[in-house]
């Protein structure tokens, strides 16, 4: 194994990891923020142990989520030396920011929050949890910023032998970047969404603290509902984006060798790039030049208009957003399932049975999704711009692979502390009333 892949998977498997604790983050704390409002409004104690009982599965999954997240910022030094000296201008600026701006308003508000209660009045409490939140999504937006520069590389001027930034308007305004917050970030609600409407599920399927996770289960269902639809729709205008700025992965998104007009959309396929073609396939005629270009006779450039060492990994990306796609429909469905048993879904031991298997689905959805960004981006790390190969540090592919094997091993650790008592305590359920 070279240097390159070596350090792609490094970095790949760091990344993987720590999203799986960063959609879950971003989506509670606001819930959490939601419940305890509620409380303030209507005075239900039951609100402030949901505040108190989601707050406690938030605080764990932060709390190890930061661990995982802080190695992935050092392998742009150790790892890929070069990119950060070609692109570390802007790069690096969007990065600092985050840091300092979000990471620690979202660090102290959270201490706030958690050792507050009964110290502070309660809408100084209420208003610390928000804040957290808020900075939390604001960190996801500035790190989506610096991927979706990597995505479309706008307002920067090629001089020295590097990219230095020319306008910061245009890298924070880049309308790959905001169209891929508008995706991440309300996919993480609707994982957050499914999260508690599971573990809702689970408790009033056997009957416990019934009155309690109903009223968690209603805001829950209204949220998923509102985000699942969402996305549906913003995941067409972030594809026709990617059609425009990136055809090369498009192409690879449907397994589309030969470029045509009238292009149909593949809903199966079994890609054989060695030949270039596909050895089997369903295709819809024309769908996806209308859904790429909302035209049914415009032109969608194939592989093969590409040469082979410009084609991202196609049977990867193919089958990533078909998985990514068919859970967002899935999860559209759930959604609209469990608002419409919002008052009495115990009395749908179906949904139920639905709502807890599903608890893993907004992950591995997620996961498919960020393969498709990241995996259909290549060969390049910032596309059209600079490739992969080019950015890599020229280090030992024998060191890479030992602090690999030693992440793996740490992760796996962390990933099963974590989900471990992310577990146990929902189980436990919340707090008594007497608390």
């Amino acid at each position: 194994m070279d240097v390159v892949w070596a350090s792609r998977l490094q970095f790949g498997a760091a990344a993987f990891f720590h999203f799986l604790f960063v959609p879950l983050t971003l989506g509670l704390s606001l819930l959490t923020a939601i419940y305890e409002t509620l409380y303030l409004k209507s005075g239900d104690e039951d609100y402030k142990r949901a505040a108190k009982f989601w707050g406690k599965l938030f605080l764990i999954n932060f709390a190890l989520g930061v661990v995982t997240g802080i190695t992935l910022e050092f392998q742009f030094g150790t790892n890929w030396r070069y990119y950060s000296e070609y692109v570390g201008d802007i790069f690096g600026s969007l990065l600092a920011i985050e840091a300092t701006l979000a990471f620690f308003l979202e660090s102290t508000f959270i201490a706030v929050w958690a050792f507050g209660w009964n110290r502070i009045p309660p809408k100084l409490h209420c208003l610390a949890i928000w804040l957290t939140a808020i900075a939390s999504n604001i960190s996801a937006l500035w790190i989506l910023i610096a991927n979706g520069w990597m995505q479309h590389p706008v307002g920067y001027v090629l001089r020295n032998g590097r990219a230095e930034l020319q306008s910061f308007a245009a890298v924070v305004f880049n309308k790959f970047a905001w169209l891929e917050f508008l995706h991440t970030v309300p996919a993480a609600y609707i994982l957050s969404g499914i999260f508690v409407l599971g573990i809702s599920a689970w408790h009033l399927k056997y009957r416990r603290e019934v009155a309690f996770f109903k009223k968690s289960f209603r805001v829950a269902a209204l949220w998923t509902l509102i985000f699942s639809l969402f996305v549906l729709v913003e995941g067409h205008l972030h594809g026709t984006e990617v059609a425009h700025t990136q055809p090369t992965k498009l192409a690879a998104m449907e397994a589309l060798w030969e470029t045509q007009k009238g292009a149909p959309w593949t809903i199966f396929a079994i890609p054989d790039p060695a030949h270039e073609r596909n050895v089997v396939e369903i295709k819809i005629p024309k769908l996806l030049s209308l859904l790429a270009f909302h035209s049914t006779g415009a032109e969608v450039k194939g592989l093969k208009a590409f040469a082979p060492e410009e084609r991202p990994p196609v049977g990867l990306t193919f089958w990533s957003f078909r998985i990514m796609v068919l859970l967002g429909l899935w999860f559209v469905l759930l959604a609209l399932w469990a608002f419409k048993e919002r008052e009495q879904p115990e009395a749908s031991p179906w949904l139920l049975r639905a709502l807890i298997w599903s608890i893993p689905l907004p992950y591995l959805a997620i996961e498919a999704g960020w393969m498709v960004a990241e995996v259909g981006r290549q060969p390049w790390i910032v596309y059209g711009m600079m490739k992969t190969a080019q950015a890599v540090s020229p280090i030992s592919p024998l060191q890479v692979g030992a602090t690999l094997a030693a992440f793996l091993v740490f992760y796996t650790v962390l990933g099963v502390i974590d989900f471990w008592l992310l577990a146990h305590y929902a189980r436990k359920g919340p707090e008594p009333v007497s608390a």
